[in-house]
């Protein structure tokens, strides 16, 4: 590590470097292909910054190219960049679409020493001639895993392709897909492995909860999960149409939320995530696009709206909170049907799933126990008085009549507002009239 590092290392509040950023320093100085695996969290932002930046050169153009699946990823990437960057002079542009596209191609005349930016913005601008790589020495992947998918993996490719043929490859993944293991086939060059997942030790104790809570009352739940005391949360969806149905729910609540999709503003993205991390808001409403990747300290929970489908998907969202050893929370949300399926999903990973309940304003995961209703004893004591009254001895008529009424519940007291039903008078008078005709035949 250059001395200039290792004083600013220490200034950040860092002891000792990582798993992952001892493994690949080496390789990636010495100029070797490498393909890093470590767990979210881990450090791979700092791992590959530091040896790419020790080997460029100030003021000989564009040197080094970053590619980032997402624009909140790639702008929190030249950021930490940035700040190592400085140290030896050097400039970081951050190249994402929904960004102004002429302010980005002035930035580039200044030609900067690093450019870290999404796939198809950088191609975009390698088309146009705005962005020239003939000068590139290391080409970045960051969320290999990702961003080497379907169309993504032809734009990676058509940019590493107007590299020099002896380009410097370094592809970096918190899990491992089957593309990871035929990197030289796409590509043309031998990738060497480093794999530190189980070594690494800078993962947070993290507890990994089922809540079971129906589709319907889940915007709910949030809002009683909000009632915990210094609660925030980074909350994934699914689909964005029932996050934009959430976000408007609790807008009209005014419930602290906000959301950060793929179809806002790069604006209005920033200012999502910025209020998120300084606390100006509780709930982060996400889909798993917006938000892979993202660093935000000290973020103590993650909770599953919708469940995700892929063991891959699961590692990404809940490598949200505990990083760099803070605790942390996972709060997956279904009914029992859906808690089941997850449960499936994930049998063969170490994550341990617990059930969790919310009572008195706090999560626990010891089940509450029913308290039986104050009604239910009145009741059964008037069953029981009403039975004795069955049982009394038999005395007068009448009597026995009164004690059983007085001893009735007051539901089976006669109604008072109730009228008496009046007897037929022409029943009544039957046998008057008999009388009469029989006094009759007589005379």
């Amino acid at each position: 590590m250059l001395k200039q590092f290792e004083a600013h290392f220490k200034d950040l509040g860092y002891t000792e470097p990582t798993a992952i950023q001892t493994a690949v320093y080496d390789p990636l100085v010495g100029d070797q292909n490498v393909l890093g695996l470590a767990p979210t969290g881990s450090g791979k932002t700092v791992a590959f910054t530091l040896p790419a930046l020790a080997n460029l050169l100030p003021g000989d153009g564009t040197q080094l190219i970053v590619l980032e699946p997402s624009q909140e990823l790639a702008i929190q990437t030249s950021r930490v960049m940035r700040d190592w960057a400085k140290l030896l002079d050097l400039k970081v542009v951050a190249l994402t679409g929904g960004a102004n596209v002429k302010r980005q191609a002035e930035r580039l005349k200044k030609r900067p020493e690093v450019v870290v930016g999404t796939p198809g913005r950088v191609l975009n601008l390698v088309n146009d001639r705005k962005l020239k790589l003939h000068l590139v020495s290391l080409l970045i992947v960051d969320e290999a895993d990702d961003l080497l998918t379907g169309d993504t993996l032809d734009t990676v490719r058509s940019i590493a392709q107007t590299m020099p043929a002896d380009v410097q490859l370094g592809f970096f993944s918190a899990t491992d897909t089957p593309i990871l293991h035929e990197l030289d086939q796409w590509f043309g060059q031998t990738v060497e492995r480093i794999d530190v997942r189980q070594e690494d030790q800078t993962q947070g104790e993290v507890c990994h909860g089922l809540l079971q809570v129906g589709m319907g009352k889940r915007d709910q739940m949030l809002k009683r999960l909000l009632a915990m005391p210094n609660f925030r949360a980074l909350v994934f969806f699914k689909q964005a149409n029932t996050l934009r149905q959430t976000a408007t729910r609790f807008y009209h609540d005014h419930v602290s939320a906000a959301s950060l999709t793929s179809d806002l503003r790069q604006v209005q993205r920033e200012k999502a995530l910025q209020d998120f991390r300084l606390g100006r808001t509780r709930l982060l409403l996400t889909t798993d696009v917006a938000a892979r990747g993202l660093d935000i300290p000290k973020l103590p929970a993650v909770i599953n709206y919708d469940l995700p489908t892929s063991v891959n998907e699961y590692v990404h969202r809940v490598g949200r909170t505990g990083r760099m050893g803070e605790p942390g929370q996972v709060i997956s949300l279904g009914d029992d049907h859906d808690l089941r399926d997850l449960k499936k999903l994930l049998k063969e990973t170490d994550y341990d799933l617990v059930p969790l309940y919310f009572s008195g304003r706090t999560l626990t995961t010891e089940k509450p126990v029913a308290v039986k209703p104050v009604a239910a004893e009145t009741s059964s004591a008037a069953s029981v008085e009403s039975q004795a009254s069955v049982h009394m001895p038999k005395a007068k008529g009448t009597a026995r009549v009164t004690a059983a009424k007085s001893a009735a519940s007051p539901a089976q007291q006669p109604n008072p507002t109730k009228k008496k039903k009046h007897k037929n008078r022409h029943t009544k008078n039957k046998g008057m009239r008999k009388k009469w005709r029989d006094r009759d035949s007589q005379n």
